[in-house]
């Protein structure tokens, strides 16, 4: 499997208003986009022609990604003037995905499930789209049969949920005959049929790592994971304190100034004497004052 589709047309109204500067998977997770780190995971397993799907700030991408091109592999950015959702969204790509099985990958989670494991599980078996799924987390909406997913919220059978979806999925391009052209639909309606037709197949990751950056907790936990760093292109005022915190590319902290737990994305400022404990700095104006938990 060479192709892959990433989710990144999202709102992202829970993140709000670091949302309003960039789109949810182009915000700085360790100084660089989160949609990357997908990227590289990708790419690790054999990805060399990605899909992105676009809506929210749709500038930002090639702004991001300025030669479609990311560590040799090539990117397709695919614009949704109104949301499609994310069946709608693999509709929408169908030209691209041709006659290919393709790995679909929400842009907003960060994993290291083995995503071989999943693409050859898919490859050897008859399904039309096998769901990486786990049994750890929340939200335990789909129920199991050895390798199948027989039941989704209840929906088919009325079957108790058992396992999690990780929102990576492997499709096989006959997934397209069951979502109607230019129509708004959840990939969810093709899954229930497919369940129908025992064509649902169900890779259970029994460890890995796992988290969904919707909200500003879940950045911040995803963000201070490993220990921060300053940019080298950071200017930082020899009386500044900075502790603990990631500085993004460009980014100016002015005199007396004290940044504790908190992310500065590229080009944001600190102005002398300002105070930031576990704050996020995204705009184009100057951080100022005392804060603590806030996005400036």
């Amino acid at each position: 499997m060479r192709k892959a589709f990433l989710l990144g047309a999202g709102l992202g109204t829970r993140l709000k208003p670091l949302t309003d500067t960039l789109p949810k998977p182009l915000i700085p997770l360790e100084n660089r986009p989160l949609i990357t780190h997908a990227m590289d995971h990708l790419i690790k397993a054999g990805i060399v022609e990605i899909a992105i799907n676009t809506h929210h700030l749709p500038e930002a991408w090639p702004a991001a990604f300025p030669d479609a091109t990311y560590r040799g592999a090539s990117l397709s950015f695919f614009y949704e003037p109104d949301l499609l959702e994310t069946g709608g969204g693999i509709k929408n790509i169908a030209e691209w995905m041709g006659n290919d099985s393709t790995l679909v990958y929400n842009g907003d989670i960060l994993t290291d499930l083995p995503l071989d494991k999943l693409i050859t599980g898919h490859m050897m078996g008859n399904n039309i789209a096998t769901l990486a799924v786990r049994q750890d987390g929340p939200a335990q909406h789909l129920a199991l049969e050895g390798y199948q997913v027989t039941d989704i919220k209840g929906m088919v059978h009325g079957k108790p949920g058992t396992h999690q979806f990780t929102g990576i999925y492997c499709i096989d391009p006959e997934i397209l005959d069951l979502i109607p052209d230019h129509e708004k639909i959840s990939v969810i309606s093709p899954f229930l049929e497919l369940i129908s037709k025992k064509q649902l197949g169900a890779y259970n990751v029994k460890q890995c790592s796992w988290l969904d950056l919707g909200e500003r907790e879940s950045y911040l936990e995803a963000s201070f994971h490993k220990p921060a760093q300053i940019s080298t292109s950071a200017e930082v005022h020899s009386s500044a304190k900075v502790t603990n915190s990631w500085i993004g590319d460009a980014c100016r902290i002015g005199e007396n100034a004290v940044v504790t737990d908190s992310i500065l994305w590229p080009g944001t400022s600190v102005s002398a004497d300002a105070q930031l404990t576990k704050c996020v700095v995204h705009s184009n104006s100057s951080a100022t004052g005392i804060h603590t938990d806030a996005d400036l």
